[in-house]
């Protein structure tokens, strides 16, 4: 099933990356001017999760971090997501 009707999306196999795809998703929604779909809500990590884990990108996750992704315990640099 697509993830743009709303099904939640197979699992990559990593909880990391399925959490920052929720909040990828949700983070792009939103920018859209639309809501997320229901199935990115229960999807977080219990330990934070720096996928750019240097110390400047760690300092500037923290501060920067979009809310999408910071209320899941996942910290990415803004300009790290205009890269991809």
């Amino acid at each position: 099933m697509r993830a743009d009707q709303g099904h939640e999306p197979e699992t990559t196999g990593d909880e990391r990356w399925d959490v920052f795809l929720a909040a990828l998703a949700e983070h792009l929604a939103y920018g859209g001017g639309r809501g997320a779909a229901p199935w990115t809500e229960a999807r977080s990590l219990y330990r934070f999760w720096f996928p750019f884990n240097t110390r400047a990108a760690r300092v500037d996750a923290i501060v920067h971090a979009p809310a999408s992704f910071r209320r899941r315990g996942v910290f990415i640099a803004p300009q790290e997501l205009e890269v991809a």
